[in-house]
């Protein structure tokens, strides 16, 4: 009998094994190709609110240092720090001495005019003499309405005392005496309302607008927002931020919010639709920051990429001109595939 060589019997036996070999579970049999299970939902498009958020420090509605026109004794001042103060009310009382003086002094302008005026209508003074002795009253006048404006001072705003800088008896210099570097016997603030200011990129100088709705939210009250609008915009842009400068109205009615507060300013601008997307569908490439989704395009994997928009709590806004409405995104799985790679959908 003919023997059969070693090397024949080798090359029939690995014909064999190759012959009878089943394609692996995730393997494709006509191609050989891996598919990967992934699940997909449809892209859709939502309304988004378009808005900006910003920090800031409250501040004082109005914040007065407050204090008389001219240096003096101070003979009395009514009220100490925390103490709400009313328009009108009398806050400080200086001393009367230079006040008393003039009202002498007016007196006696005005007796001296109403003589010349009576010498004048009978055309015994000139005109002259007349209006000098006029001029010489209402001066004097004039002086002791401001000496008694700032003899008992009342109080410009409706707010409270923030700072007491002398005590009664003490002598009122004028010199800049606040971190201000201003003079005050007393420093004033209006807190409700309250305001804040933002700088908000020249890109969307156009889009503000005054009474614009604002929320604001502060640290020390988590669970509460309050209801402010842009107040005032200013009118010109830095031209070394690029941006301009808004103050924000915030009401204050129950007062727990004070000037020197941390707050975050949300600016509601406008409602757009824009597509939005489970956050963990979107992948960042590695070493970039470059964004990317997968869609799962007639069974294979499209890479896709975009850009970041709005988050939106557990989802993302995401922006391109290759995203379309309906479009099966990939939602699992899509940490294991590459562009091109065969999918397979699975609940």
């Amino acid at each position: 009998m003919k023997k059969i060589g070693i090397p024949f019997v080798l090359v029939v036996a690995t014909l064999l094994v190759h012959g009878c070999a089943q394609p692996e579970a995730g393997e494709s049999s006509a191609t050989n190709e891996r598919v990967y299970p992934v699940r997909v939902e449809p892209v859709k498009m939502e309304q988004i609110t378009r808005d900006l958020d910003y920090t800031a420090n409250l501040r004082a509605f109005e914040e007065v240092y407050f204090a008389p026109a001219s240096p003096g004794r101070i003979e009395k001042i009514h009220v100490a720090v925390s103490d709400r103060v009313k328009q009108g009310q009398v806050l400080i009382d200086m001393d009367p001495t230079q006040l008393q003086q003039a009202r002498l002094q007016m007196e006696n302008a005005r007796s001296n005019f109403m003589r010349l005026d009576t010498l004048y209508r009978l055309e015994s003074i000139s005109e002259q003499q007349y209006e000098q002795a006029q001029t010489q009253y209402e001066v004097a006048r004039s002086n002791v309405d401001f000496l008694a404006q700032n003899t008992r001072l009342t109080s410009p705003i409706n707010g409270v005392v923030t700072e007491r800088f002398y005590e009664p008896r003490e002598m009122y210099s004028a010199a800049p005496n606040t971190e201000a570097g201003k003079a005050a016997v007393l420093r004033l603030m209006q807190i409700n309302p309250l305001k804040a200011f933002v700088s908000i990129s020249e890109r969307f100088f156009p889009r503000i607008q005054t009474n614009m709705q604002a929320v604001v939210r502060v640290d020390m009250y988590p669970d509460e927002s309050f209801r402010g609008k842009v107040y005032r915009i200013h009118p010109t842009i830095d031209h070394s931020t690029r941006s301009f400068m808004t103050e924000i109205l915030i009401d204050n009615p129950r007062e727990i919010l004070r000037p020197g507060m941390f707050a975050r300013v949300n600016l509601q601008l406008t409602t757009d639709r824009a597509f939005t997307v489970p956050a963990v569908s979107v992948m960042q490439q590695e070493g970039t920051n470059n964004r990317f989704v997968y869609i799962n395009n007639d069974g294979k994997a499209r890479k896709i990429e975009v850009t970041l928009g709005k988050r939106l709590d557990d989802k993302q806004e995401i922006i391109s001109n290759a995203i379309q409405e309906g479009m099966q995104l990939v939602v699992a799985g899509q940490a294991n595939i590459e562009n091109g790679a065969r999918l397979k959908v699975v609940d």
